[in-house]
């Protein structure tokens, strides 16, 4: 594809949306990203998801759609799950799921009934919405049973979460989660679920990539379904991903087709399919290494400087930052670094007293800056600037030195992919 063709025709055609891909293209180059649920996808992904398949209707699965004109349709599904199956050595791979969320909501459809008893992660203790929130679809379908964190250690406490389950006797167990920086032990929970009778749903969407790599324990071979994200860790497009046993191939693909969604969006399974392709290889494991020390360089030296890290490190991509004894909350550092090009987001932290808009923390992450080839020197210099912020977050000039050095220091490290975000 001719990049700059296609960002000119678009430019004639419609100059103001032009106009603005351009300001976003702009502010990607110029910043640094900690967002630890985004990435940048390479080249070969891009081209796919821009793909003329996007124009095709394709409702159903392959051998049996709804549509003629489907023969490479087709082909394009089952390669994106043969890719998939083999990647994460699973029995089954549903890829239509448009999200991450839709593939949890498609999960629960296909292994609970409305208003049967499920336990999810706390979304202040690092769980996720559709862990059971009460204002999402997860809460107010099921009955949710919340588990959380020891209130010590910061880490997951097994022990409460078997109390529980035995005590509630759930028809689903979830695990995963969207802020926790350690180490899950799957085959711990699979056995809590197994004695207290329920099923066992691995939320893997922040750590697929780690999980792909060979570098994080793998629930696949312990929960009897587990969902994720393809545009995280695993650096493919947005999308959404459902693994499972065999025999639950059919209640699950009925659940997301004809149960969640219509016709899926082809050119984004195409995508997937060059996602997974990826990260078979050995440069995907070499990467996925970095990122991991990263995020550990990160910690300790933010650590060092005197900030607090909730549970004392990471064992993953995520930095969740504690930001009370610096008197400051999660909404005004966000908005402290963004003016001083650093993007990260608020988030609560374990047992926080102040509401999640709010929040009492950061959370940051490796991935984006790891992909435009940041290595340990640039997370020693990132903390650093970090802090300088933080120790005067209402201090415009020390903003403005700082974006100085934030944007010198992008511009050493070119986003990747198309030259303008654009088709």
């Amino acid at each position: 594809m001719d990049t700059a063709k296609a960002f000119f025709s678009l430019a004639r055609q419609d100059s103001k949306v032009a106009q603005i891909l351009s300001l976003e293209a702009e502010r990607q180059a110029s910043t640094v990203n900690l967002i630890a649920s985004e990435n940048h996808a390479s080249r070969a992904v891009l081209e796919a998801q821009c793909s003329l398949l996007g124009d095709k209707y394709a409702e159903g699965y392959p051998g049996h759609r709804y549509y003629s004109g489907c023969v490479h349709i087709d082909e394009i599904e089952e390669l994106a799950v043969e890719r998939a199956k083999k990647l994460f050595r699973a029995g089954h791979a549903n890829v239509q799921a448009h999200s991450g969320s839709q593939a949890n909501m498609a999960a629960y459809a296909a292994l609970l009934k409305h208003g049967d008893t499920a336990m999810g992660m706390r979304l202040s203790h690092g769980g996720h919405l559709t862990h059971g929130s009460q204002v999402n679809f997860s809460g107010k379908c099921y009955s949710f049973v919340p588990y959380g964190v020891d209130r010590k250690t910061e880490m997951l406490d097994y022990d409460e979460i078997e109390r529980l389950a035995l005590e509630h006797k759930p028809q689903l167990l979830i695990v995963g989660a969207s802020s926790y920086s350690r180490i899950i032990d799957f085959e711990r929970l699979r056995h809590i679920a197994d004695k207290a009778g329920a099923r066992l749903l691995a939320d893997m969407a922040h750590i697929a990539g780690m999980v792909a790599a060979g570098l994080h324990p793998s629930p696949v071979p312990h929960a009897h379904v587990s969902t994720a994200t393809t545009h995280k860790t695993l650096r493919g497009p947005r999308g959404g991903l459902i693994l499972s046993r065999e025999e639950l191939a059919a209640p699950i693909d009925a659940a997301v087709f004809p149960g969640m969604q219509g016709g899926p969006c082809m050119h984004m399974i195409a995508a997937k399919a060059v996602c997974f392709a990826e990260a078979m290889q050995s440069e995907f494991v070499a990467y996925q290494k970095s990122v991991l020390e990263n995020a550990r360089t990160l910690a300790s030296e933010l650590q060092r400087c005197g900030m607090r890290i909730v549970s004392g490190g990471t064992d993953n991509h995520i930095v969740l930052v504690d930001l009370s004894p610096q008197a400051i909350s999660g909404k005004d550092a966000e908005e402290a670094l963004e003016a001083a090009g650093i993007t990260v987001n608020r988030n609560t932290i374990p047992f926080d007293p102040r509401p999640a808009r709010i929040s009492s923390g950061i959370r940051l992450g490796t991935p984006a800056l790891t992909t435009r080839g940041c290595g340990v020197d640039e997370m020693k210099r990132i903390a650093a600037l970090i802090v300088r912020v933080l120790s005067s977050p209402t201090d415009s000039s020390v903003r403005e030195l700082v974006r100085g050095e934030v944007r010198e220091m992008a511009g050493q490290f070119p986003v990747p992919g198309m030259q303008h975000q654009v088709c």
